[in-house]
């Protein structure tokens, strides 16, 4: 299928792959498009903003057809307060993942409200979090249907101890890698509490290793980069970190 991103404000990477930069925190969210399904990446930062992703994904995908398949890259409030959104999709996770969102709810949404988002809408989405059904330990692999296939890769740990990276193989285009967090083009990588720092250049080295020299890479936050972006940011880390190389 065509799928038309020019008229919508998502980005085109491939004619079935397609990223979206959102506001406050430019935060990325993805979506891949097969012949019988297709995937969101991340969901966002509230309720509110993933049901404004789910109504984006609905119109672009057409009628009779909706998000099947969530992967959530990591713990974080910007990337999956919305997950409750979507209705009835398969959700993927890292191992480790759902232990968060079960155990560390109040944690969650007080950093949420620290960084800026709305107390209301904190503890609206923190009331609802979503728990992956399908916990990643190594690697798991989406036929989307239409020669579309997702590995989604177990990475980390790095910025959190359960990063979860996307690579996206479509015909007719470059392999696509959304990286989470791991990697960020917008302002230097986070590294809050639960970071895990002397691992997070061994997770880019993986996540190299996963894409090769000719991959487009998607930052959690930012513009796309290529593997040379990535090296540098690694290299940066490592130093920043005291990590030999």
């Amino acid at each position: 299928m065509k799928v038309t991103w020019e008229e919508s404000a998502w980005q085109e990477l491939a004619p079935r792959v397609g990223r979206r930069r959102l506001p406050v925190w430019d935060c990325t969210a993805g979506l891949v498009v097969g012949e019988g399904a297709a995937l969101m990446i991340d969901a966002g930062s509230s309720l509110g903003e993933g049901a404004r992703l789910r109504a984006e994904a609905l119109r672009l995908l057409g009628p009779g057809r909706r998000v099947t398949h969530l992967a959530l890259t990591h713990p974080h409030f910007d990337h999956v307060f919305g997950a409750a959104a979507f209705a009835g999709v398969q959700v993927f996770g890292a191992v480790g993942l759902d232990a968060v969102l079960a155990h560390e709810r109040e944690e969650l949404c007080a950093d949420a409200v620290r960084n800026g988002l709305d107390p209301y809408a904190a503890a609206e989405a923190v009331d609802v979090l979503v728990h992956p059904q399908h916990s990643v330990s190594g690697e798991w692999t989406l036929d989307l249907g239409g020669g579309v296939q997702v590995l989604l890769a177990n990475v980390g740990p790095g910025h959190t101890a359960h990063d979860l990276v996307v690579l996206v193989a479509a015909p007719g285009s470059p392999e696509i890698v959304f990286c989470g967090d791991l990697v960020e083009e917008s302002g230097e990588p986070q590294a809050g509490p639960d970071a895990v720092p002397a691992h997070w250049p061994a997770a880019l080295d993986r996540l190299l290793d996963l894409g090769g020299e000719d991959a487009v890479y998607v930052p959690g936050h930012g513009t796309v980069v290529n593997a040379a972006f990535v090296r540098e940011q690694r290299a940066a880390l490592a130093a920043r970190f005291g990590v030999s190389s």
